[in-house]
């Protein structure tokens, strides 16, 4: 299943060239007259493939196929296939810990692309090497470590040396006794395995008994690698098993290790990229991280190495010219890649070259100069042919989520044995055991990319393979983050500077029209239902490296609202270079998570040198980035992590310059949604002068007494326009509440959200005084959750009576009990009380307060919503209701009765009243089940003519299918039926914010 069972004679037979093979093959031939064996046809030699070859040597000679192999290697000249091939016989009788230095000693030295000995790469990663022998002390404790880092960093590179070095008796001597090494994409396919499954295939040349093993789990170590491309999720379980030796999904497997319910006792060592760190890392119990950096110290090192001191040096220079460059080498990999372009270049004596930017112009000049050194005299044509198999195989494997690929995959997409030959010689491909991985997966990626430029309408690849608009919109609209490399790769592909690369050795790259397909593309997404969705980080990273500038402005143009979360300083740095070419934005939602501007150093993630240069950065660039603030109509900062200076900025970007007009500031609405730190309010005088600005929220941002004095001195100002002030859970107390209601009379504030707030009946005291005064002209305000109690309503009840512009009183979640709304309805039963809408969900009621309703529906015409959810109604007070409802005098439109603990018994007095009652058009029944009886009867009186119902709230899926099917009937006539009808417009009028998490 792993690396155990595959480095067998096959692995030394795919290091053959085609010619060697061919020579192998004819050995063979004739070794039965040589050595006196029954021969083996000549036509069956022929066609026996590499994977095949071993079996066919076993089948004819199973007692003599390491002697022939032996042989013929050195007749062949491969001496260090004939040293392998002779360690690979030896771990046959070798114990397990033996037979994997054998193993991690050949991927060391043969397959690792780092290309430094093991001294000079002990000292590179000296850091985190110490890390990882101090997270495992001797204590036999249980640890879980997870190295973190960017694809292409060298965490997989790390992981090989410390099972390299635990082998050779280097590492954790004293600590484990058994080390099991997975890589995890070879399990994609697999769904259904046990834990005794999984390690039986690493023991099985070995002796060890595994119930010897896991008798002491403490001594164990299991590390895992290639959670960014599991093709499945692995996520907090309840269903998990402590049995290792039960066949499972493998899901389950995977979760119960992780989450420390199978082999509690042992440790583990993880790996985890971008996409799978958010996933994996809250499944894990205490983690301990190391985290594996750049390569800028190493750089110079390594390029001497791969070369020579001498050309090795020019090298490194001739990278440390180009700041871009040298950026894009400090991932291991891509120092790789431009090296080994560089020693094609200078090996065919061409000269150096190497153009700067982007990560596709690096890739595609080192697939051109690998490609080239094998078929530079071979027509484009043919060149594209080729090509494009590999490119087939990559994009349906990435369709398919599959990253380990057999020898059936590559047969069905037309490469053949010698071309494999090729991939695998310029590092194209790489062997997997029998089977095959790409080199690198960001280099599957590429290849995907480039499919979509290399297809052609008449080819008929795997049905699976979706198109370019299909691709797109689930890497930015449906969050596909496996593929982003993709995305960013059909950007650079789709300019003109890589169609022109590409174009000699392959024909032509329909650059222009891939470019068209994009913005179309994007067109739709910014129109259509997934406008919310996207995700213009991934798109900020595809215009990196597109870098023209009129495709850039084209796309950027499509879009008149963002939402982005901002959570590195690299990702700081790119929202502010397109945010500020964002010319059509209107509205921005921004959230910046706490590291960002967090002043506190902790020496785990660098030096404090790098700290201090960090955070100068960060000042620059949110600097510049708060300019775009000024031409905005919205702006959302929500659960932003903002320090004294970050504020200060922000406060800057709010202050025009002496020839700037305030007029030329556009924004409207501004939030500021759990922001930690609002400083001392200094904000406000800035802000709240904006011409133009009528929304602020504030919702979940604590505000001190000192602060909300600073507003409302704002607020009171003649050329402060807002009207839409929403405070909810600012941790606001009656005294401040009493600041804030002595402002109502000297401002523009229409709509006030109190929500959430120990306002106590006090606070309401002082706002209701306010309410009585004629220059208040207030219309909304909204004191849900503020800590009320009945007395509160004997304090409404004079406002109500006296206040003329108030239309909507939120009183809900308070402890009012049938008193306070008793005390309510006599102020609302007064011909002259101009309340519209009045919501007392949650308020503790019975049906002892319904009769007083059903006064309040006969007498005011003024009241058209009512909510009375989550109280306990019951039957008889919904019967009371509909009395008043069927009266020709009442004049209600919107009725709330959610969760109010009548029964289905009320069904016949709720279905006379829908047809009785001509102006009740929204009814909200939601959480409420009937039985099939009596929905019958609803859904009889929804249908019938007189019945003028728009909405009905109702979980359609909390009933029978008979039910469903009735209420699917009705909704044909014109009737929406929603399960939470009402939340969306209660939470806007309240101001609340949800908490933010990546999926808002």
């Amino acid at each position: 299943m792993e690396e155990t069972t595959g480095y067998r004679l096959t692995l030394c037979l795919q290091k053959l060239s085609d010619a060697e093979f061919l020579k192998f093959k004819e050995l063979l031939r004739n070794a039965p007259e040589k050595h006196k064996l029954k021969p083996i046809p000549w036509t069956t030699i022929k066609r026996t493939s590499r994977k095949d070859m071993e079996m066919l040597l076993n089948t004819h000679y199973p007692e003599r196929v390491w002697g022939i192999s032996l042989r013929l290697f050195l007749d062949i000249n491969r001496e260090d296939l004939w040293i392998m091939t002779q360690e690979l016989k030896r771990d046959k009788q070798r114990p397990y810990k033996e037979t994997m230095k054998t193993i991690f000693k050949y991927i060391w030295t043969q397959e690792n692309y780092i290309h430094f000995q093991n001294e000079e790469y002990q000292v590179i990663i000296k850091k985190q090497y110490s890390a990882l022998q101090e997270t495992f002390d001797h204590q036999l404790k249980p640890v879980t470590a997870v190295v973190l880092g960017n694809i292409g960093e060298g965490k997989s590179t790390f992981l090989r040396k410390a099972m390299l070095d635990w082998a050779s008796g280097n590492l954790w001597q004293n600590r484990f006794q058994y080390v099991f090494f997975f890589s995890l994409i070879s399990l994609n396919n697999i769904t259904e395995l046990s834990l005794a499954q999984l390690l039986l295939s690493k023991l099985s040349e070995s002796s060890e008994a595994l119930d010897d093993i896991l008798s002491n789990p403490k001594r164990i170590l299991f590390i895992l690698e290639g959670f960014d491309y599991l093709n499945f999720d692995l996520e907090l379980r309840t269903n998990l098993c402590s049995d290792w030796r039960k066949h499972l999904p493998t899901q389950i497997v995977l979760g119960s290790l992780l989450q420390k319910v199978m082999l509690p006792e042992s440790s583990l060592l993880l790996e985890l990229g971008p996409q799978s760190e958010p996933k994996i890392y809250p499944l894990l119990q205490y983690p301990k991280n190391i985290i594996i950096g750049g390569f800028n110290s190493a750089m110079q090192l390594y390029c001497m190495l791969f070369f020579n001191i001498d050309k090795g040096l020019e090298v490194f220079k001739y990278i440390q010219t180009s700041k871009p460059l040298f950026s894009l080498c400090s991932n291991p990999y891509a120092c790789w890649m431009v090296c080994s372009t560089l020693k094609q270049q200078c090996d065919r004596g061409d000269r150096i070259i190497l153009p700067l930017g982007t990560d596709t112009i690096l890739y595609t000049m080192f697939m051109l100069s690998s490609f080239r050194s094998v078929y530079a005299n071979c027509s484009s044509k043919e060149n594209r042919a080729r090509l494009k198999t590999l490119c087939t195989l990559a994009v349906e494997g990435m369709w398919k989520r599959v990253f380990v690929f057999n020898s059936e995959d590559l047969r069905r997409n037309r490469i053949c044995e010698s071309e494999q030959t090729v991939w695998l010689q310029v590092n194209f491909l790489n062997t997997r055991g029998d089977c095959f991985v790409f080199y690198n997966p960001a280099l599957q990626w590429y290849f995907a990319a480039l499919f979509y430029f290399l297809r052609e309408d008449k080819d008929k690849p795997h049905p699976i393979i979706g198109s370019l608009p299909q691709l797109l919109k689930e890497i930015y609209a449906c969050g596909e983050t496996q593929w982003s490399m993709t995305g960013i790769f059909v950007f650079g592909i789709a300019t003109e500077i890589v169609a022109a690369m590409l174009k000699p050795h392959f024909g032509f790259i329909p650059s222009k029209e891939v470019r068209q397909e994009i913005l179309k593309c994007f067109r739709s997404l910014s129109q259509g239902d997934c406008s919310g969705k996207l995700s213009p980080q991934r798109l900020f990273d595809g215009l990196l490296d597109s870098q023209e500038e009129p495709f850039e402005t084209q796309v950027l143009d499509l879009f008149e609202e963002m939402t982005i979360d901002i959570s590195s300083t690299d990702e700081l740095s790119l929202a502010k270079i397109y945010l500020l070419k964002s010319q059509k934005l209107k509205k921005l939602h921004l959230h910046i998570q706490h590291r960002i501007f967090s002043e506190i150093y902790n020496p785990e993630e660098g030096d404090l040198e790098e700290f201090t240069q960090e955070k100068t950065k960060i000042k620059k660039e949110w600097s510049e980035l708060c300019r775009i603030f000024q031409n905005l109509q919205v702006l959302d900062l929500d659960s932003c992590n903002f320090s004294e200076t970050a504020i200060q900025d922000l406060c800057s970007s709010m202050s025009p310059p002496l020839m700037m007009p305030l007029n030329a500031f556009k924004l409207q609405r501004m939030s500021c949604s759990f922001m930690t730190n609002f400083g001392n309010g200094a904000l406000f005088p800035t802000l709240l002068r904006l011409p133009h600005l009528k929304s602020l929220n504030l919702y979940g941002t604590n505000l001190s007494s000192d602060v909300v004095e600073n507003m409302c001195s704002v607020l009171k100002c003649p050329t402060c326009r807002v009207e839409e002030l929403l405070l909810g859970n600012c941790d606001i107390s009656s005294e401040a509440c009493g600041v804030i209601a002595t402002s109502l009379t000297k401002c523009k504030v229409k709509h006030l959200s109190l929500v959430e707030n120990p306002l106590k009946n006090e606070g309401v005291m002082l706002l209701c005084q306010i309410l009585k005064h004629p220059s208040c002209v207030l219309k909304t305000l909204m004191l849900s959750y503020c800590c009320l109690t009945f007395i509160a309503c004997g304090h409404l009840y004079e406002a109500l009576l006296c206040n003329r512009s108030l239309s909507l009183l939120d009183l809900g979640s308070n402890f009012l009990e049938d008193t306070g709304v008793n005390i309510l309805c006599e102020a609302l039963k007064d011909p002259t009380c101009c309340l519209q809408e009045l919501w007392l969900s949650g308020c503790y009621l019975t049906t002892a307060c319904c009769e007083g309703i059903s006064a309040v529906l006969l007498r005011n015409k003024n009241l058209k919503t009512l909510k009375l959810g989550n109280n306990s109604i019951q039957d008889t007070g919904v019967q009371q209701l509909c009395e008043a409802l069927r009266n020709p005098e009442c004049k209600l439109q919107c009725l709330g009765l959610d969760m109010c603990e009548f029964t289905t018994g009320s069904c016949a007095d709720l279905a006379l009243a829908l047809t009785k009652c001509k102006t009740l058009t929204s009814l909200n029944l939601d959480w409420m089940t009937f039985d099939p009886d009596g929905l019958e009867l609803l859904c009889e009186a929804l249908n019938h003519k007189a019945c003028n119902l728009k909405v009905l709230g109702l979980d359609k899926s909390a009933s029978s299918k008979e039910s469903q099917m009735l209420l699917e009937g009705v909704e044909k006539k014109n009737l929406i039926i929603l399960h939470y009808p009402w939340i969306n417009e209660e939470r806007k009028k309240r101001g609340v914010c949800l908490v933010w998490n990546s999926k808002n």
